[in-house]
């Protein structure tokens, strides 16, 4: 009799099984409350150009071992683990690369010719090509003496955005977006668009000293 019931029971269960759908949940993230958008002033006595940035960033110095850069700055989101690292150059000015002779790379000291630093920004962002679904890059030219590149730099690579922008005569600007997380298009890309555009705020508000 306990038998029979047991096997009735497990009937019942298959067919209420093979009428229910099975439906996979989808992967969940944390949500993101967003600040309200605000900017401010960098503009520090001394550096070749000043530019508005987000009042949820903060501005830090890099610290530049070989002291031929000292306009390099860090825009960091600590809310967002995120950060803007800002390498500026003056064209005709020197400094220090990495030069190959054989197996083995030394630092020179040479000239930053205008079409060397175009070069390297386009180098230093096609390199994510290894992790990148695509790469799209954009011109703009929002005023008279600043032209440069936007790239947008898709899938998990470590980096989402990258830009310079110059007069191609004395300035060259150069910045990218980090996090630092592993590289996640799913979960990052909703904050990655979200300071798409304070990148493009900053490139619109540059000014040169």
């Amino acid at each position: 009799m306990r038998i029979n019931i047991i096997y009735i029971l497990f009937i019942f269960l298959l067919a209420v099984s093979c009428n229910s759908a099975f439906t996979p949940k989808p992967k969940g993230y944390f949500k993101i409350d967003f600040p309200q958008r605000g900017y401010q002033t960098f503009s520090e006595p001394g550096f070749p150009y000043s530019f508005e940035y987000p009042v949820y960033a903060t501005v830090t110095k890099e610290i530049d071992s070989s002291g031929q850069q000292p306009y390099w700055l860090n825009i960091e989101f600590k809310d967002f683990a995120g950060r803007i690292y800002l390498s500026y150059k003056s064209i005709n000015g020197y400094s220090v690369y990495k030069v190959k002779s054989g197996d083995v790379c030394r630092d020179s000291l040479a000239k930053n010719s205008f079409e060397r630093l175009r070069d390297e920004a386009f180098s230093l962002t096609y390199k994510h090509t290894i992790k990148a679904s695509g790469i799209v890059d954009s011109f703009f030219n929002p005023a008279k003496g600043y032209a440069g590149m936007y790239f947008y730099v898709e899938g998990n690579a470590a980096t989402s955005k990258q830009f310079f922008i110059t007069d191609s005569v004395k300035h060259f600007l150069r910045g990218a977006l980090y996090f630092d997380a592993t590289p996640n298009q799913d979960s990052l890309g909703v904050v990655s668009e979200f300071l798409d555009a304070d990148v493009k705020h900053l490139i619109n508000t540059l000014k040169w000293k």
